[in-house]
């Protein structure tokens, strides 16, 4: 079953490497071309740790059965340690730029895109991808990696991938837009052959254009590449509940394309729970016997082991509800067990559970109810035992491990909007918002009186007698809801062309109008021909 689910996530890789191959073909952006080389990356590594551990499997199969013959009819005393978790976080990477490039600014800009690839046997996980310049002195990536079914003989490889942005020359599109311009400044005839050549027609070898072109000899996958610029190892003797500084080797030197300056270490958090010390390895009913009492006197408690600790509850439903417990019986390294276990019939089976307390020995004695219950007992704790010596400094006190928060899709830059659609007016007379807008473009400062905004400035008409009168009625306000997006030019038409109309005297005055005909504006006085 085991081996049918390797098979099944290959598989799954295999087809994200696929899709990745032709997304990084298709894609145009330097954005989506970088995540597409990083998936491909990542896919290939995955097909690979997969395939070793379906080996590695395999050469443990066959070893198992040569090794065991039918004379073997013992079981094979093979104990193992048990898995548990390891966390790698706030993983920095100090960088050494040369004083001119980062505190005077000078010299060529050198970018590059890095993430981290973090591998523990056939599970391979990875950071988000950050883009470096001189402007940066560490590299970051601050997420928590987690690491489920670790071994306390596990090796952490952290690998640190670079690429270039040196320009767009590693964009995978760079063919076909040269392809594009050659078509067009060839004419029409010949640029078709040319981009025929270039592109390739589907299924064709790629000797003759199929995946590869002619003109542009191309690797067999387009795009940006990511190289290794530096690895560490890290295993169980680098495991601390604090911060601590590893060595980095770096793989690259700084010819490359891909170079940066690395100090050549790297600070990280690694911790390691195992399961013996997060989760109960064993529970049951104990009888606690007193010193120098009978055998069948002292209290029932229900015992829970974990951790460096032997927890003893009234009833389960103390240990269930998290309560705290009546006794505590330190289980750690220096404690010792044995076996109280007399002769004879009716005569209980426990244990003697020893620890040292300020140069003095404290010995409790733990009756179980039976002989096969005294000997699980028993064998939970040298198993205990036995996982506390392999994890060794794990297993001195419970590690901190921080749970990663779910993974966000890559974000893209937003494109700034246009003036024109920054531009919400409404109703007529809202000409202040078109100010606004041209003063938080102008970066704040306040502008004088625009020479256009006299054509704005009419004077309020005197409202007529009676409802009968030939200029327009005032624009009635909307109720508020989604406003209408006008360009500037039509609103300063619309505007232009109310101003001629109010100017205009009417052709058929009425009496009522007279006398507001007779005083006019001093502008209606100065449109008016002499």
């Amino acid at each position: 079953p085991q081996d049918t689910e390797i098979q099944r996530k290959m598989e799954r890789e295999l087809r994200l490497r696929e899709g990745a191959c032709k997304l990084l073909a298709a894609c145009s952006r330097r954005e989506q071309a970088l995540e597409a080389a990083k998936s491909l990356l990542v896919c290939n590594s995955r097909v690979l740790a997969y395939m070793a551990e379906l080996q590695r499997r395999k050469e443990a199969q066959v070893l198992r059965r040569t090794t065991r013959r039918p004379s073997d009819a013992g079981p094979a005393d093979e104990r193992l340690p048990c898995r548990g978790t390891v966390c790698i976080s706030d993983l920095r990477i100090p960088l050494m730029w040369k004083d001119t490039e980062y505190f005077r600014n000078k010299g060529e800009l050198h970018r590059c895109a890095v993430f981290c690839l973090l591998q523990l046997g056939a599970e391979i996980h990875d950071t988000p991808m950050v883009l470096v310049d001189r402007t940066l002195t560490d590299i970051c990536f601050e997420s928590a990696v987690l690491f489920s079914e670790a071994g306390p003989d596990f090796e952490l490889k952290v690998e640190l991938y670079s690429a270039g942005l040196e320009g767009d020359a590693a964009q995978g599109s760079t063919p076909r837009k040269l392809a594009t311009r050659l078509s067009t400044s060839l004419g029409r005839s010949a640029g078709k052959r040319v981009r025929a050549a270039m592109d390739g027609a589907p299924g064709s070898p790629p000797g003759n254009g199929g995946t590869s072109p002619l003109l542009l000899p191309a690797p067999s996958v387009p795009g940006p590449k990511f190289h290794l610029l530096a690895h560490a190892v890290l295993s169980l003797a680098e495991v601390q509940d604090g911060f601590r500084t590893h060595d980095l080797a770096i793989a690259s030197n700084e010819e490359s394309s891909f170079w940066l300056p690395l100090y050549g270490s790297m600070c990280c958090r690694l911790a390691a729970q195992p399961r013996c010390m997060a989760a109960p390895v064993t529970s049951g009913f104990l009888r606690l016997q007193p010193p120098g009492a009978e055998a069948q006197s002292g209290a029932r408690l229900y015992c829970v082991l974990r951790g460096t600790d032997l927890l003893c509850y009234h009833d389960p439903g103390e240990a269930e509800a998290g309560l705290e417990p009546a006794l505590t019986i330190a289980v750690n390294k220096e404690t010792r067990i044995r076996a109280a276990e007399r002769e004879g019939r009716g005569q209980p089976h426990g244990m003697a559970v020893t620890n040292r307390y300020g140069g003095e020995e404290v010995t409790h004695t733990l009756l179980a109810e039976s002989r096969a219950e005294a000997q699980r007992w028993m064998e939970a704790f040298w198993q205990h035992f036995y996982d506390m010596s392999q994890w060794k400094q794990c297993c001195d006190e419970l590690m901190r491990i921080e749970v990663p928060p779910p993974r966000r899709p890559p974000a893209m830059l937003p494109r700034q909007g246009s003036l024109y659609h920054e531009m919400a007016i409404d109703p007529a007379d809202d000409i202040e918002a078109v100010t606004d807008i041209l003063t938080r473009r102008a970066g704040g400062r306040a502008p004088g009186t625009p020479p256009w905004l006299s054509l704005f400035e009419a004077p309020p008409l005197h409202a007529p007698a009676s409802g009968r009168t030939g200029s327009p009625s005032p624009p009635t306000r909307r109720p508020w809801g989604r406003p209408r997006t006008l360009s500037l030019d039509a609103k300063l038409s619309t505007l232009k062309g109310r101003g001629s109309r109010r100017a205009a005297p009417p052709s058929h005055p009425s009496p009522s109008s007279s006398s507001s005909s007779g005083s006019s504006s001093p502008a209606t006085e100065r449109d008016t021909p002499v």
